[in-house]
């Protein structure tokens, strides 16, 4: 038997914090229409890939996580993040029944993620950062656009750790670096080399001399499916999930055969170690839909579709 959350609170403090995320089903369409409702932007949910079909999944569900505010500190530069991140993806709890166990001695359900279905994984807006010493009359050439791109999947999320000291989830990224004068493989981490953010609602815990950052999993609000499914559909708005955990690599493929590569990492205090820079997504706002059967699911998906075509 899948086990019982330690609170319904929590449930949706973790979900949102997968924060920075999130998915919408495909059979939902067929009804008529997008999911909406409380499944509002699940539309992508992967309820049709084999992991999330699986007959001895414990549970499955769909995440949407909109991030709208926030920084990403890299080296000895700050890049803004001014316009929203989205995260969508599918979850699973498989058979072997995985948790994590917190320091309060308590436990919580860490589930595989699915990328969604015929949509991003991740989807974010270049970020402009201005070049200290120089007026920026012309963006891409007086500035640099940084662009936020997957290295790799999502891994273990788990939306019950909100709150406590450990990561919601654990994101590979890349930054992609863009100038009139970089060309068009200028990066900072790769995907064999990543920059992995471990955002947490709680505590971080980098290492001396850097200080910790503490998070919030913002105001939390648990529901039942509307139309008499067994989903439950947790939500949390306002939440802030922080790290300063992680490390980044140097530049590479800036310039003509990398020539620009010491530059930036000059200019950028690249490569840095664990704690010396952060990342911070504010005004996070995550839906997670979680049930034990996916029939049930994909259902009450259809369903919010069909009842927000009839209100229409």
């Amino acid at each position: 038997m899948p086990r019982t959350p330690r609170s319904l609170g929590r449930i949706a403090a973790v979900a949102a914090a997968a924060t920075g995320l999130l998915v919408g089903a495909v059979p939902a369409h067929a009804a008529g229409g997008a999911p909406g409702g409380p499944y509002t932007g699940m539309g992508a949910c992967p309820v049709t890939a084999p992991a999330m079909t699986d007959p001895t999944n414990l549970q499955v569900g769909c995440v949407v996580s909109v991030t709208q505010a926030g920084s990403f500190t890299i080296g000895t530069t700050t890049v803004p993040l001014t316009s929203p991140i989205t995260l969508q993806f599918g979850v699973y709890w498989d058979k072997s029944a995985p948790v994590v166990k917190f320091p309060d001695g308590s436990t919580a359900n860490q589930y595989r993620t699915v990328a969604p279905t015929g949509a991003a994984l991740l989807d974010a807006q270049p970020a402009q950062i201005t070049i200290p010493g120089i007026t920026n009359f012309l963006p891409g050439i007086t500035s640099i656009f940084a662009q936020v791109e997957l290295a790799g999947p999502v891994t273990d999320f788990t939306p019950l750790a909100a709150g406590e000291p450990y990561p919601v989830f654990q994101l590979p990224v890349k930054l992609h670096l863009s100038n009139l004068f970089f060309g068009d493989d200028c990066y900072l981490g790769s995907d064999t080399s990543p920059i992995v953010l471990r955002p947490t609602t709680g505590r971080t815990a980098p290492p001396p001399p850097a200080q910790p950052m503490t998070g919030s999993p913002g105001t939390i609000s648990v529901a039942g499916d509307p139309n008499g499914h067994h989903s439950l559909i947790a939500s949390f708005t306002g939440a802030q999930l922080v790290d300063n955990t992680f490390s980044v690599p140097g530049a590479t493929g800036c310039g003509l055969g990398g020539i620009l590569d010491p530059v930036i990492d000059l200019a950028m205090g690249l490569p840095s170690g664990a704690g010396q820079g952060s990342v911070s997504f504010q005004q996070t706002d995550t839906t997670l839909a979680l049930d034990t059967s996916l029939s049930d699911l994909t259902g009450a998906l259809a369903a919010s579709a069909g009842s927000s075509a009839v209100q229409h």
